[in-house]
């Protein structure tokens, strides 16, 4: 009796898969705009600060973050190749925590790693799930979850 109430549960709310995935690309598209918004509006700065924390090729890399965040707010809020695009965010997710958030701890409060490591959960979830049937990945490659 409970397997049959569970099994008919689960079936009906599968069908929120897809708007669940598509709320979450919206909301990690939302977190990483205004970064990468940052990162644009004065690149050199960018570049300074990318060399004062130790990160190797500072211009370049201040170039390569916020063209991979920007590309990846489009495509994850198309839901356009966003398990490639994903693995990217990933590495800058990465990146920020063990350069900014780590020596922090991990309360997001006192600037740890907290965020930065949820978004890299949603990243995980769509290099595994990809985008759901609400995304132009299902409607030009007919990909499903």
């Amino acid at each position: 009796m409970l397997r049959y109430f569970y099994t008919e549960i689960a079936k009906l709310l599968k069908h929120l898969q897809s708007v669940a995935l598509l709320l979450a690309r919206l909301a990690v598209a939302y977190g990483f705009y205004e970064p990468a918004m940052m990162k644009w509006s004065d690149i050199s700065a960018t570049a300074n600060w990318f060399g004062s924390i130790g990160i190797p090729f500072p211009t370049l890399n201040a170039y390569m973050a916020a063209t991979t965040e920007m590309t990846g707010v489009v495509l994850v809020t198309l839901g356009l190749f966003t398990r490639l695009i994903s693995l990217p965010m990933i590495v800058i997710m990465l990146v920020a925590i063990f350069t900014v958030h780590l020596p922090n701890g991990f309360s997001a409060g006192d600037n740890g790693f907290e965020i930065p490591l949820y978004y890299m959960l949603f990243l995980l979830i769509f290099v595994s799930h990809g985008a759901g049937k609400i995304s132009l990945d299902y409607l030009l490659f007919k990909e499903d979850q």
